[in-house]
């Protein structure tokens, strides 16, 4: 280990013997992206006449269809990916670390010949990615709390005694708690004796 963070590439013997095992790999992963995309062929093809009849087999169908494709996706993105660890053996950067600029493992190139991080590297960023999402407000800051509406007597001084209690709705924030000082049970004041409504 001490002896793969001195140096700073791979030898040419050694990446060629990563060419051989990336050429294997590549030769099966074309084979099996063609043997899926023939399924995908010969499921649209049989599954054409029936599609349309039952909305129990259009949905196994399309459930088929969805599976095939992803997988081709996928396999796609596999042979994209060492198609490119190819190109960095021509380069002679092959097995650098991109996030520490160490040499990757030889056991771990062998495992997986399409990684461009160290485990370390790759498992620091996964911890950061993780102390992201845990440091994250679980609220948005742009929503706010729900209000609450509070209905209270107040007595008003008026000549007609039918007018004398009103239910008043009033909608408070959770900031002003200073509201609740003007609407007391024992107003009475010459100010609220005016026939005015508190709404607004």
């Amino acid at each position: 280990m001490a002896e793969d963070k001195q140096r700073t590439r791979y030898s040419d013997q050694e990446l060629e013997d990563f060419r051989v095992i990336i050429q294997d790999r590549l030769e099966k992963a074309r084979a099996q992206l063609q043997n899926i995309q023939d399924q995908i062929f010969e499921t649209t093809e049989n599954g054409g006449d029936e599609h349309g009849g039952d909305w129990v087999d259009d949905s196994g169908f399309n459930n088929d269809m969805e599976l095939l494709n992803t997988m081709a996706i996928r396999q796609r993105k596999y042979i994209q990916d060492l198609e490119n660890a190819l190109v960095r053996i021509r380069n002679k950067t092959y097995g650098i670390c991109v996030i520490s600029g160490n040499l990757i493992p030889k056991e771990r190139l062998r495992a997986v010949p399409t990684t461009t991080k160290s485990l370390m590297a790759k498992t620091e960023e996964q911890q950061k990615i993780a102390a992201k999402k845990k440091s994250r407000p679980s609220k948005l800051p742009y929503v706010k709390k729900e209000r609450q509406v509070i209905s209270k007597v107040v007595k008003k001084s008026s000549t007609d005694p039918s007018k004398s209690r009103k239910n008043l709705n009033i909608s408070l924030d959770d900031d002003d708690d200073d509201d609740d000082d003007y609407f007391n049970d024992d107003l009475e004041s010459p100010d609220m004796s005016s026939e005015e409504d508190f709404d607004d």
